[in-house]
């Protein structure tokens, strides 16, 4: 394993020393925004980590190695890579093997956090099923992963281009707990509210921490979804962008974009047609994660270093 696997040695002290540490994906920084905005939000990001108490570890692979923990030198190279490959639990081995530059998406991020002893990971939003999946099966390895690794990933929803309530019918299939902090609808990324009930409530860090050891200690399987909503002064309205992600996705029809091209493509097209407002969006939420997956992680290590939890 050490002959793929290198966790920078600030993150593994940290986790020898049992202190908290955040896992975070790094496909927002390859394919999510250009240089040198991409650089600069992936330094926001663990930076906010550490804010919060935290040890941030950055996950990609570079030259062959999965690599848990970017240094500064290390992320000024993956935002200026051309032509990464965006990797998940299919690939992930054969990304590696490759020696090209890889970018870990939200399967494949969870599974090397599980190889490092990482518990919380922070991302934008999960993937899920996509619209029309019940004729082109495209749904993301990211549920079933969910439902596999002992993960818990703090995301602002599925994103919205996806189709939510299939979405969150094959979470519950698989037996994800899918969490939401603080309200009662299901947040679709760049709005609050998807329209759809949560599963499942729970107001603070510390609940979520009570519920991964609970499900830990139960022996289940799998990870956690939890749910935060996106800042209300960040949030774009649901009804703003229907009809944007509607343009977005007949345009993707039309140009016969599939697999894996779908997500940036539509990305990259609502952020044109909403004059880089999705992207505002986009950074305020997985900032807002970030700051919320810190917490979590706290918790579980105060949790664990108490032997369990008490009501």
């Amino acid at each position: 394993m050490t002959d793929f696997l290198d966790i920078d040695p600030e993150v593994a002290q940290a986790l020898k020393d049992k202190r908290p540490v955040v896992a975070l994906e790094s496909t927002i920084i390859t394919h999510g925004m250009p240089f040198p905005r991409n650089v600069e939000t992936a330094r926001a990001v663990e930076t906010a980590v550490r804010d919060a108490g935290a040890v941030p570890a950055t996950i990609a692979i570079l030259d062959g190695v999965l690599k848990v923990g970017l240094g500064d030198t290390d992320l000024d190279r993956l935002a200026q890579e051309k032509d990464v490959a965006k990797l998940s639990r299919a690939d992930l081995a054969a990304g590696v093997a490759s020696g090209r530059p890889g970018a870990t998406t939200v399967a494949a991020t969870m599974i090397a956090a599980h190889l490092a002893g990482i518990e919380v990971f922070a991302t934008g939003g999960i993937g899920g099923v996509h619209m029309g999946a019940e004729t082109t099966f495209d749904i993301s390895a990211d549920l079933r992963e969910l439902s596999m690794t002992p993960v818990a990933v703090i995301a602002a929803g599925a994103k919205a281009i996806l189709d939510i309530p299939k979405t969150l019918e094959v979470l519950e299939t698989l037996g994800v707990p899918v969490i939401t902090l603080g309200q009662d609808d299901f947040p679709a990324f760049w709005s609050r509210s998807s329209g759809l009930p949560s599963p499942l409530r729970m107001e603070s860090a510390l609940d979520v921490a009570r519920a991964i050891v609970a499900r830990r200690t139960l022996g289940l399987a799998g990870g956690h979804l939890i749910a935060n909503p996106i800042p209300v002064d960040a949030e774009i309205a649901a009804a703003d962008l229907q009809p944007v992600i509607a343009q977005a996705m007949r345009e993707a029809g039309d140009r016969r974009i599939s697999a894996k091209a779908v997500t940036p493509f539509l990305l990259q097209r609502i952020f044109e047609l909403t004059s880089g407002r999705s992207l505002d969006a986009n950074i305020a939420l997985v900032l807002n994660n970030a700051r919320c997956a810190a917490r979590i992680a706290a918790e579980l290590v105060r949790l664990d270093r108490n032997e369990g939890f008490r009501h």
